[in-house]
């Protein structure tokens, strides 16, 4: 099947969830308003990066589907009918696909049309970002600030925050992993950090021997601002949550334990 029918067949769909939404709330309002949006912060539902407050997220967004449709790596889902106001609205399970920035340019927010994903802030820092590489790049042959800018982008989004199980992480109890985290039949994707890809690889591709696994960290987009090694009281090499996380879950995607070893906390504004 052809890219333009894939297109197709995701604009379709988008346009159903759309006016099944609208149907949705002039049916049931009496139901929906039961539904507070507080209880719309909860794991499943963590937003693409530049949501605004999840309160007002789900009447900016006008479910069109555009941000699912641009996702690369299909990170981006919709909200299924039973979830009152927040049918049709974009969300991403991290287990099943984390968004791993390997668009190099946000493009959910910059597709957004009602700045539900809110792209000014990514604009302004990197145009900051640029400001400050021109000092005393400009003028060098190679003079190219498009990775200083994608680089201040990702840095500044905040879908949530990894926390990590202590009791179940490998890493904290002295063990390494070996093969292939989420088996040969997983069908999530991401572009690891360190290597040449171009675009996002199959993560059942990936096979790693580990003495004390760090999968976690090796594997995040962002790198040592997000999540490092570091000697625990009990002189055990862990992983460390920084404030430097985006939440993008790539972590959570390829940890190994049966049940993951780490989580994302959504950020609630």
């Amino acid at each position: 099947m052809g890219k333009h029918s894939i297109n197709r067949r995701q604009f379709l769909k988008s346009s159903l969830i759309a006016v099944g939404s609208l149907t949705a709330v002039g049916v049931g309002v009496g139901y929906l308003q039961k539904v507070t949006t507080e209880e719309r912060i909860n794991q499943k539902f963590l937003r693409p990066p530049g949501a605004i407050k999840e309160k007002d997220f789900i009447y900016a967004c006008i479910k069109c589907g555009l941000c699912i449709q641009i996702c690369p790596v299909h990170a981006i889902k919709f909200a299924g009918i039973k979830e009152g106001l927040a049918y049709g609205t974009p969300y991403i399970d991290v287990r099943e696909q984390a968004c791993d920035f390997s668009c190099d340019s946000i493009q959910c927010v910059e597709t957004c049309p009602t700045s539900a994903l809110y792209f000014v802030p990514f604009k302004m820092a990197g145009e900051k970002a640029i400001e400050k590489y021109n000092l005393t790049h400009k003028a060098d042959v190679n003079y190219n600030p498009f990775p200083v800018q994608i680089k201040a982008m990702k840095s500044i989004v905040r879908m949530g925050k990894a926390k990590i199980n202590t009791g179940t992480c490998l890493a904290y109890k002295g063990k390494g992993f070996k093969g292939t985290p989420r088996g040969d039949k997983f069908k999530g994707v991401n572009r690891s950090p360190y290597s040449q890809d171009q675009r996002a690889t199959p993560v059942r591709d990936k096979f790693y021997d580990e003495k004390i696994c760090h999968i976690c960290v090796k594997e995040c987009p962002i790198g040592e601002t997000a999540i490092i090694q570091k000697k625990n009281d009990k002189g055990l090499l862990v992983p460390e949550v920084l404030d430097g996380c985006t939440g993008c879950g790539v972590c959570v995607m390829v940890c190994p334990t049966e049940e993951p070893s780490i989580v994302i906390e959504p950020i609630k504004s």
